[in-house]
């Protein structure tokens, strides 16, 4: 097996973190991915940072409520679930 990792990252314009999180989850799912885990944080005053343990590799998001932007990455080892998940995310800046 050759070692291949496959890396995307986008900003998208900010939403409701907890509307935002569930489609991201749906997204990695549908994509095929494996979620093993997650952790997440809401900040104090504003933000959020997620994180995905994906037994394919991981994905975070963190908001910027105060630039109105949300920034997402995905790292993964497996090409059709990445290829997937990145058109997904993709749309979601149109």
């Amino acid at each position: 097996m050759k070692a291949i990792m496959y890396n995307f990252n986008i900003w998208v314009k900010y939403r409701d973190e907890e509307k935002f999180v569930l489609e991201i989850e749906e997204k990695l799912k549908n994509s095929g991915f494996t979620v093993i885990n997650k952790t997440e944080h809401y900040f104090p005053k504003q933000g959020y940072t997620g994180l995905w343990l994906l037994a394919e590799s991981h994905c975070a998001i963190h908001s910027f409520p105060e630039e109105d932007k949300i920034y997402i990455e995905i790292s993964s080892c497996v090409k059709r679930y990445f290829d997937k998940f990145v058109e997904e995310l993709k749309l979601l800046d149109e």
